[in-house]
């Protein structure tokens, strides 16, 4: 779709097409394993990848096609492939890249269960991971690329800590050196932030985040930008001749070959399906993403500039605070809000453990970007693996707690917070000593 339309009207446009048999204007659930050939050549076809239709379920399917063209519509790359959940999208990537022996440099600020996977899974499968930080200058990183390096992967916003990334660092060292820069934007999403715009090669999102943003599915995605040079030396599987002799996927795909090769060989081989039910949903999410994307940031700097001076708190990390480090990458980067993760220090895990446990409306759970604002206590759940010093590198404070902020009434999301912090507060806590206490107030039920 012509990106001369808004953001607004793409979200709700792009990909889509009018069902042939009813003329629904809903994309429909194609609920299907396979697809029937119309005769013994066009089965031939759809098995070489020479035709437009496909094949088989496993690694397409009509409805997951329509988002994941929406997707790369609205992030500005040229192709998208969904798949089972966010971690399936980042492996699958890095099983695109690279092959045993190969090396993936890294950001220090991820995300807990993508380091999980990189020091776990994937290093037994035989790659390397190194982590620099973001902030490190230009001729380190350059130093750190080896003959064997096949990406630089990062995220635009860490989470828990909202650092913001300096993207368009990373992608003039992916450039100079020849390697793509991945880049997971799943905090940012596309209406926040479009990584390509700023030099990145593939953009990754966890689909079960803001995109979908009712925290009632699971899904992935990946988003070929079509702006590398897949026929450099380092992957040959792209520029290579094809099975038989026949053509590469440069050669058949261009600009797409990277997500041609992800959809056709890594998806159809390993199997990480979307289920087009989940896909529906998610659709249905990205329709009002822009609406949602401005309440949520509005309601998030609204909450981070109440809890900035509370005295129970000994530090808020939220880059769209003036006093925040990372203020200036979030207005070069992030015009239009700063996400909608606030995390607060406070202090000790035991008054972390009182604030959480006071919370009525807010929901303490494992999750971000629904449309409900989720607490959780990241060092003990989400980082809860890591030895204490492990963690303190990471930033991750012993009274550290993460928030998503949500759609409901800022006011309201305040004055919970405010009141489940009442107990920490040294003023209140002397008021309590000297006052009969009030009977407990009851949970709302959520």
């Amino acid at each position: 779709m012509s990106n001369q339309l808004g953001f607004e009207t793409r979200q709700i446009h792009a990909g889509a097409f009018v069902d042939a048999e009813a003329g629904a204007r809903i994309t429909p659930i194609y609920q299907s394993a396979g697809y029937v050939f119309e005769d013994f050549d066009e089965g031939v076809e759809r098995f070489a990848g020479r035709s437009r239709k496909r094949a088989y379920s496993r690694n397409d399917n009509p409805t997951n096609v329509v988002a994941s063209r929406r997707l790369a519509d609205l992030e500005g790359g040229v192709d998208g492939i969904l798949v089972g959940s966010g971690q399936a999208a980042i492996a699958a990537t890095l099983f695109a890249l690279a092959s045993a022996g190969d090396h993936i440099l890294t950001t220090t600020g991820l995300y807990e269960g993508t380091r999980e996977m990189f020091r776990g899974a994937l290093r037994r499968q035989g790659l390397t991971f190194e982590a620099l930080d973001d902030s490190a200058p230009i001729e380190q990183w350059l130093a750190a690329v080896r003959p064997e390096t096949k990406a630089i992967y990062t995220e635009s916003i860490p989470n828990p800590l909202g650092t913001v990334v300096d993207v368009e660092k990373l992608a003039e060292v992916a450039d100079r050196v020849g390697i793509p820069l991945v880049v997971d934007n799943t905090v940012a999403t596309p209406y926040l932030m479009r990584p390509f715009e700023w030099g990145a090669h593939i953009v990754i999102h966890s689909t079960s985040k803001w995109l979908a943003g009712h925290g009632s599915v699971i899904g992935g995605a990946v988003i070929d930008g079509g702006n590398f040079t897949w026929s450099r030396e380092r992957f040959p599987q792209l520029h290579a001749p094809g099975p038989h002799d026949g053509p590469s996927f440069v050669e058949r795909f261009g600009d797409a070959a990277f997500g041609a090769y992800l959809r056709s060989v890594v998806v159809l081989e390993y199997g990480p399906t979307a289920p087009p039910t989940s896909t529906f949903l998610l659709l249905h999410g990205i329709e009002t993403l822009s609406v949602r994307m401005e309440r949520h940031v509005e309601n998030a700097q609204r909450v981070a500039e109440a809890l900035e001076r509370h005295p129970a708190i000994t530090r808020i990390h939220y880059p769209g605070l003036a006093a925040d480090p990372y203020n200036p990458r979030a207005r070069r980067y992030l015009p239009d809000g700063a996400g909608s993760i606030v995390s607060i220090d406070l202090g000790t895990r035991d008054k972390a453990r009182s604030f959480l446990d006071r919370l009525q409306i807010v929901s303490q759970m494992t999750h971000i970007g629904d449309v409900r604002t989720l607490a959780i206590h990241t060092g003990s759940t989400i980082h809860g693996k890591l030895s204490e010093d492990e963690r303190l590198s990471l930033g991750i404070t012993p009274g550290l707690v993460r928030l998503s902020i949500g759609l409901e009434k800022a006011d309201d999301i305040i004055d919970d917070l405010l009141q489940a912090l009442e107990p920490q507060d040294a003023a209140d806590a002397t008021r309590a000593e000297l006052t009969p206490a009030d009977p407990p107030r009851e949970k709302m039920e959520v």
